[in-house]
């Protein structure tokens, strides 16, 4: 053991000699640059040798800091180890003197271990600049809105005649047609009244002239038109397809929102439009359309590249900023994602320069004469010119005018662009619904082309056109292949949120509007992805043992039902929640009916997975084997849990973890007595939280009490749970309650089973704090005004403040889509003090405040684990009796955020926001699908969310979301009512804080080493490098707050075993997985592929992973979660427990294109960070 000691000490100070040797000689190198260097040119260290000498002493560093994490968790380990074995702690938590509860240790500490590699990604420092960063364009932007003529929002623009002369201009004008699939009308109405005649009329007309053309865009109205016509219409449309005369753009199953919508559900809609085209049509899309969405994400560029689509167009976009890139010509750009270190992400882009994707605002700058060129406008028919000068039909005598005026309007609008060709879009909301207006629209344009064309001195050839054909022609002239960046063509990152069409009219109220259905849209989400892997798992396991003939494949249907539900509702009128209310009501029985439907796929699979003896399998749909762990009597009703009735007999429930990943969770159910045992499956007797399910602020619901107990769950596995009635079980810890009533005379309905202080007046502070967090309240109003993290030296102040916007007295006021507050938010007032209850238990506490329209509940986890370091934020609102009132709930705290904050696009990546004073404040609202943060040099606090709202920071220190929106009125965007049908609500929330890692993987010594070096050979990179941290354009959540997301978004869900006698069969629990994912990996779905027959299962499979990055730059102590990262790399071939890997294809995002592998002949997978990629798999 001495030898051993001395060793240790010699070869420590022979380390920090060579290292201290070596300090000395850069800092002698340092001090003295004059120095001639010997040998003539020797000194000159070429850049790439230099680089890999920096890369190595930070991999050195790194390393050793790894080396110092495994060693400190060891000791810790031994250390808890050893108290284990001198003193046996009682199994059983113990309540502390000052109230708080102590937990036994936990048997398995957790483990991090991540790769060095790994934590570079989110540094950054590697991605090649953009041309143009969105953020830095706004902030430059003077947003002066001056009138610029006919084109009200832009400029004059004038063109020399002979520009043409060597290269003629190429016109392209594209038909089509934008069916919403639900908006005023229903789907179904919509299909019946409209979108079918369109479609009809289209096979019939396109075959009249083979010059003609069309795209489609919404497969969910195609598909539906689909089953209803006969082969010879199908095989028409297979030819126009295949001629070229139609296409297919985008075609995911609707044009999705782009703000509120996730992209686990915009990839889902895009696969199912995608595998439906393939299947029926045999057609990949190649160029992506959304004329629509009410501002645009930079994640579906991502995506569409992912698919293989090489090009895009997008119309939706502040005035402002298309005005900017038309001055500058840069309306067509390569988008590149701001984390991409190498340009793979590009896509080209053409957005639309004018106010909007009709007629009049799309042949060229001015709007009067462009509707004179839409001849359903032609006199005598429904709607008109609002500029008062109608279309001419065209005939020989005025066709050299009217080709005159318009080729006008195409020269100045090609001059807003790089090339000289020219896309120009023909169409509008559900046009060409009558043969009569295809006549008129192809036979007058064909008379103009015709002119055109034959008269060459013009230099113009003009034709109708696909979008595809457009980009093709852009990309020939170019001189480069599709999917190319043309030369001179700018490269843009960020996003273009959020939209104003004109003056300050920013459409920033839709992230929230009807946030009831957009948490729906949520759980039906996390619903679908469960049922998709358990179906998947399920049915691999029942072939594998030749039981398939006795699985329910019908369950198939449902999915499919499903999957298309949740598409429809990601329309850009649906989770934006800015549809007619009767409409809204049919998507919410379309959620509804799909929601039943996967809890049943789910409990099937479930049923067979426990099932010890799987022989005794069967499947019964009357009575199914499992209950479901909560029912939703109507579209517009929240969930109510399901009581377990217990009487002599146990009852088993069965528990489902869909996370890829391990789970320390507190799992709670209802029973309908106190008196309850609960053994895991072992039959082991666990730790048991009861407590009182309250029916309202002072009511306790008769025989219904809620049992929480402590688990580990397996990465989506199942585990079983036995519950029975008993006597005096030592194990059942009672929650403490206190009910503050703050001078209010209630009557109290209490339990005696319970005890319950009633105190009438207001008290002092108070704090509830578990191991990690110490959370304190405000006595006479119970909301959160602190926390502290375990080990920090002060708390950070964090006050809630509930508050209400009003909206304007002018005539514009807010409404679905627009946000047009009346100045800055009051605090709300409610009638009377809150009651206040607070309750304290060994597995978790809370503070619950009851306010007239909302009640809060803030809930701390007493776990060692993920839950247990953050807390959880409910509320319960209800504004059905607010005139014109928006709420919002604002956190403060003393951050020095300095007006930038940031929210995630989509759940799938983060955006930097900055606070801009030159615009109004509801400018600087920003989509909230899954968190925002603020942060400084010591800490961050992250807002997780359970749905998509709106978010802001509109001061220093402060993050706000608006819980929801009542309004009375329309605010004139062809909606035609306010937002009057608000329901009870329940927004869902996490608030972490996190602190800054006080050894910063690139702030140490070899860090510091290797940056003298970087300086001394290229002086000019240290300004640079400073520069470029105060402007970072990416930023990434840690890997506690992924997993934090994570378990907030994907509940566990509880099934009882539904037969209460006979008792059931033997059961076990499931684990799927051999190994452990790297928890820097998410199974984003594991989605079974269709057969030949629609509604039958194919023996293939889709498993779509997603790397996430992530800051490894935020402390991560005691995160009671095993971690590990492993480059990217996933062995898939052992990690299907009891199946073997029979196929494995990469293939493009929607598996339209096979792909090379990384590993030939290799059952690995690698993934790059970020990267969200497909795979063809077979299990057997």
């Amino acid at each position: 053991m001495k030898l051993k000691k001395q060793l240790t000490v010699c070869g420590a100070a022979a380390f920090c000699v060579a290292v201290f040797s070596l300090y000395l000689m850069l800092d002698r190198v340092q001090h003295d640059p004059a120095r001639p260097p010997s040998g003539g040119g020797g000194g000159n260290f070429p850049r790439s040798q230099i680089s890999v000498l920096q890369n190595r002493i930070e991999q050195l560093e790194q390393l050793l800091e790894e080396n110092h994490e495994i060693i400190s968790h060891i000791k810790d380990s031994v250390l808890e180890l050893t108290a284990h074995a001198e003193g046996r702690p009682a199994p059983l938590p113990f309540r502390l003197p000052n109230g708080s509860w102590l937990l036994p240790p936990e048997s398995r500490p957790g483990f991090f271990s991540v790769s060095a590699q790994d934590c570079r990604f989110a540094r950054g420092g590697g991605a090649p600049e953009a041309d143009l960063q969105m953020l830095a364009v706004s902030a430059l932007l003077p947003y002066d809105n001056q009138d610029g003529g006919v084109w009200k929002q832009g400029f004059d623009i004038s063109y020399e005649p002979h520009e043409w002369d060597t290269q003629p201009l190429q016109v392209f004008v594209v038909p089509h047609s934008h069916n919403d699939p639900g908006w005023i009308k229903t789907f179904d109405k919509y299909y019946l009244d409209q979108t079918q005649h369109i479609l009809n009329s289209m096979v019939a007309k396109l075959q009249e002239d083979p010059r003609r053309r069309f795209i489609w865009s919404e497969i969910s109205f195609f598909s539906k038109w689909w089953d209803n016509i006969s082969a010879q219409k199908r095989a028409a449309v297979r030819r126009l397809v295949g001629n070229g005369q139609l296409e297919m753009a985008t075609g995911g199953w609707v044009m999705p929102d782009e703000a509120n919508s996730h992209y686990f559900a915009m990839i889902d809609q895009l696969i199912e439009g995608h595998q439906w085209l393939e299947k029926n049509i045999g057609v990949t899309p190649r160029s992506g359309w959304a004329v629509d969405p009410f501002g645009h994400s930079s994640t579906m560029p991502y995506l569409l590249r992912r698919a293989n689509l090489t090009s895009m167009l997008i119309q939706r976009v502040h005035y402002a900023i298309k005005k900017h890139f038309a001055a500058t010509q840069n309306l067509e750009f390569m988008w590149r994602q701001s984390w991409d270190p190498d340009s793979s992400t590009d896509i080209l882009c053409h957005m639309m320069p004018f106010y909007s994707y009709d007629v009049p605002h799309t042949c060229g700058p001015d709007p009067k004469i462009c509707c004179q060129f839409d001849f359903k406008r032609l006199p005598g028919g429904r709607i008109n010119c609002p500029w008062k000068v109608p279309p001419k039909a065209i005939t020989s005598t005025n066709v050299a005018e009217r080709a005159q005026l318009l080729l006008d309007q195409y020269r100045k609008k090609s001059k807003l662009y790089r090339s000289k060709v020219l896309l120009v879009p023909l169409g509008d909301d559900f046009r060409y619904d009558k043969p009569q207006e295809w006549d008129a629209q192809f036979l007058n344009y064909q008379r103009l082309f015709d002119f055109l064309n034959d008269h060459s001195e013009l230099h113009v050839q003009a034709q109708f056109g696909t979008l595809s054909d457009y980009f093709d022609a852009l990309y020939k002239q170019m001189g480069v292949v599709p999917g190319m960046r043309p030369p001179g063509f700018p490269v843009v990152s960020g996003d273009f949120f959020s939209y104003a069409d004109r003056e300050d009219h920013y459409w920033t109220g839709y992230y929230t509007s009807r946030p009831f259905y957009k948490s729906m849209g949520r759980v039906l989400e996390a619903h679908l992805r469960g049922a998709e892997i358990l179906y998947s798992l399920a049915l691999s396991h029942a072939r594998r043992a030749g039981m398939d003939s006795k699985y329910p494949l019908s369950d198939y249907a449902m999915l499919t039902d499903a999957r298309r539900n949740l598409g429809l509702f990601q329309h850009h009128d649906a989770i934006t929640g800015t549809a007619k209310e009767a409409v809204v009501v049919d998507y919410g029985v379309r959620l509804l009916h799909s929601l039943a439907n996967l809890k049943q796929v789910i409990i099937n699979a479930a049923h067979y997975l426990v099932l010890g003896d799987k022989e005794a399998f069967h499947y019964d749909p009357a009575t199914p084997f499992l209950g479901t762990d909560e029912t939703r009597l109507n579209q517009d009703s929240l969930p109510e849990k399901t009581v377990i009735k217990l009487d002599a007999a146990p009852r088993f429930v069965v528990v489902f973890n869909p996370l890829d990943q391990e789970r320390l969770s507190i799992v709670s159910l209802l029973v309908n007595t106190p008196r309850i045992c609960v053994l895991n499956e072992e039959g082991q007797p666990l730790a048991v939280q009861l407590s009182a399910q309250w029916n309202s602020a002072t009511d306790t619901a008769p025989d219904i009490y809620q049992v929480s107990v402590m688990m580990r769950l397996p990465a989506l596995g199942l585990s079983i749970l036995q519950l029975s009635k008993c006597f005096d079980s030592h194990n059942t810890l009672k929650s403490s309650v206190r009910l503050f009533l703050h001078g209010r005379d209630l009557p109290v309905h209490k339990h005696e089973a319970f005890p319950v202080r009633i105190l009438p007046t207001a008290s002092e502070d108070f704090c509830l704090e578990n191991q990690h967090l110490r959370a304190c309240f405000s006595g006479s109003s119970g909301s959160l005004w602190s926390l502290a993290r375990a080990g920090d030296e002060q708390e950070q102040r964090l006050s809630r403040q509930f508050l209400v916007y009003g909206t304007r007295s002018t005539k514009d006021k807010s409404g679905a889509y627009l946000f047009l507050p009346d100045g800055e938010a009051k605090p709300y007032v409610p009638k009377d003090p809150p009651v206040v209850r607070v309750t304290e238990g060994p597995f978790f506490s809370e503070v619950a405040v009851y306010y007239q329209h909302v009640q809060e509940v803030v809930r701390l986890y007493n776990v060692p684990g993920v839950d247990g370091l953050s807390l959880e934020v409910s509320c319960l609102v209800d504004i059905r009796d607010h005139v014109n009132k928006e709420l919002a709930l604002r956190f403060s705290t003393d951050i020095e955020s300095q007006g930038t904050f940031f929210t995630d696009l989509n759940g799938f990546q983060i955006q930097p926001r900055q606070y801009l004073k030159k615009l109004p404040l509801q400018a600087n609202f920003y989509p909230m699908p899954v968190m925002a943060y603020i942060q400084d040099k010591q800490h961050r606090l992250t807002l997780h969310t359970a749905q998509a709202l709106g978010a802001s920071s509109l001061n220093s220190g402060q993050l706000e979301v608006i819980l929801d929106r009542r309004l009375m009125q329309d605010d004139n965007r062809g909606l035609g009512q306010g937002l009057k049908d608000n329901k009870r609500t329940c927004n869902r929330f996490r608030l972490l804080l996190e602190r800054r890692s006080t050894a910063d993987k690139s702030s140490g010594f070899f860090s510091k080493l290797a940056s003298v070096f970087k300086d001394l050979v290229f002086p000019s990179s240290k300004a640079k490098g400073r520069e470029a941290l105060d402007s970072q354009p990416v930023s990434f959540p840690s890997l506690l707050s992924h997993m934090t997301s994570m378990h907030l978004n994907t509940e566990v869900l509880v099934m009882p075993v539904a037969q209460e006698k006979p008792p059931p069969p033997a059961l076990r629990s499931f684990l799927p997985l051999a190994t452990t994912v790297p928890c820097d990996l998410h199974f984003l779905n594991l989605r079974t592929l269709q057969g030949e027959d629609e509604s039958l299962p194919s023996t293939e499979m889709a498993l779509i992973l997603h790397r996430k990055g992530f800051d490894c730059g935020l402390e991560a102590r005691n995160l009671g979660f095993n971690c590990t990262t492993t480059q990217g790399l996933l062995p898939l071939g052992s990690l299907f427990q009891g199946l073997e890997l029979v196929s494995l294809q990469p293939s493009s995002l929607t598996l339209m294109y096979p792909l090379a592998t990384s590993f030939p002949n290799s059952t690995i997978v690698h993934l790059d960070p970020m990267e969200v990629a497909t795979f063809r798999l077979r299990l057997g």
